[in-house]
């Protein structure tokens, strides 16, 4: 009798350490996106690669950007073990300003928070800078 549950309970303990070992890991190719300087009106769209290095499916639950001007778009189904998968973003590019937006992943993966972040900045090339120095006309000379 002692051995029937000393074999139940070592069955039941492996079961269970079995279980915690299915575990999404999500890892990002970068989790910083520079957009550098780029004229107003360009392409704000950037990618986010990232790869399920896990044993488990991993969901993507919900992707939140910090404001309205940055739009997140996340995968629609699970990644499965080993696959490679993409978070679309698109920054409005005709604010004209530095970039500094957070991005914010949750899913099922060991860490289930990740931020992700995007820099730059949008210049507009209509615009000349007060620092820069103006060509003399002729009228001036």
């Amino acid at each position: 009798m002692k051995n029937l549950v000393a074999i139940l309970f070592l069955g039941l303990l492996s079961l269970g350490l079995n279980a915690q070992e299915k575990v999404a890991k999500i890892e990002f190719k970068t989790d910083v996106i520079d957009y550098g300087t780029i004229e107003k009106g360009a392409n704000g769209v950037r990618v986010f690669e990232f790869t399920n290095t896990g044993n488990a499916p991993l969901i993507i639950s919900s992707v939140k950007s910090t404001c309205g001007c940055t739009v997140p778009k996340k995968p629609e189904g699970p990644i499965m073990p080993g696959e490679k998968g993409e978070i679309e973003v698109k920054y409005d590019t005709n604010r004209v300003n530095p970039i500094r937006k957070t991005i914010t992943v949750v899913s099922n993966a060991e860490t289930p928070t990740v931020a992700l972040k995007i820099k730059g900045l949008v210049v507009d090339p209509d615009k000349q800078s007060v620092l820069e120095k103006k060509p003399k006309s002729s009228v001036e000379q």
